[in-house]
């Protein structure tokens, strides 16, 4: 069983980032990158799956410019067998990504597609529910539990998601698309031994127009601007200036 498994460079969850003076988007010049961390959980999950004899070989994919092959070596050196990277220097926005990954898929025939259910820059939310629709298969989000069970084309995956008020849990017949929640697994440390390992494993490298795919952006951001900075706080003498204020003040009782 084959698994794919997209993975995209985004800035590092510590950096505090910047809105350019111009409102034309975030600066990343100079900033730390890093693998989104929901797509981090997503290739611990598929070699999880691959040590417990699940799986027999795991594909990490990323689209983006060159720089994205830092990102796949960190998938590998987690334990991917091998990477793609469909390289393109277009902003790539989650329909485009989807379609890339649909292309991809029909290449490589994974039976399963695990991967973040958002990127941290973006918070999107979208990629994997729109490859689900283009490849007309089966999808679960927010995952927090995976089991595959069955063999030789009967394979079933059993997802557990948390919703409001519980747990839900669904069966589907693979293929299908997975995407992940932060509480599916803690993502192992990555080694030394292991990166050096991740620099000699096999890394392709596409291009949009090799699947004749149109990834050139169908929304225009108008303006990016910084959350309007939270008001100073007030002390109150007592229980009945609180309610004074909520209900005359705040007008929320």
């Amino acid at each position: 069983m084959k698994i794919l498994v997209p993975v995209k460079r985004v800035v590092d969850y510590n950096v505090k980032v910047r809105v350019k003076a111009d409102g034309t988007g975030v600066d990343i010049a100079n900033v730390k990158m890093s693998m989104n961390p929901f797509d981090e959980i997503a290739v611990e999950e598929a070699v999880r799956l691959k040590e417990k004899g699940v799986a027999t070989e795991v594909i990490a994919v990323s689209c983006g410019d060159a720089k994205c092959q830092e990102t796949l070596r960190t998938a590998m050196a987690i334990g991917a067998d091998r990477g793609i990277l469909v390289e393109t220097t277009e902003e790539l926005q989650p329909l485009a990504v989807a379609k890339l990954l649909n292309a991809l898929f029909e290449k490589e025939r994974p039976l399963l597609i695990i991967l973040g259910k958002q990127a941290i820059d973006d918070d999107a939310n979208q990629t994997g529910q729109m490859l689900a629709a283009l490849a007309n298969m089966p999808q679960a989000t927010f995952a927090s539990k995976v089991e595959i069970s069955g063999t030789d084309g009967n394979e079933i995956c059993r997802v557990t998601r948390e919703i409001d008020g519980g747990a839900e849990t669904l069966q589907l017949a693979l293929p299908a698309v997975v995407t992940t929640d932060l509480r599916l697994n803690e993502p192992r440390y990555v080694t030394l031994p292991n990166i050096m390992k991740a620099k000699k494993k096999q890394l392709d490298i596409v291009r949009p127009e090799d699947f004749g795919v149109d990834v050139k952006p169908r929304l225009k951001t108008l303006k990016v601007s910084e959350p309007p900075k939270r008001g100073a706080g007030i002390k109150v003498a007592d229980v009945a200036a609180l309610v004074d204020k909520l209900k005359n003040e705040a007008k929320v009782i």
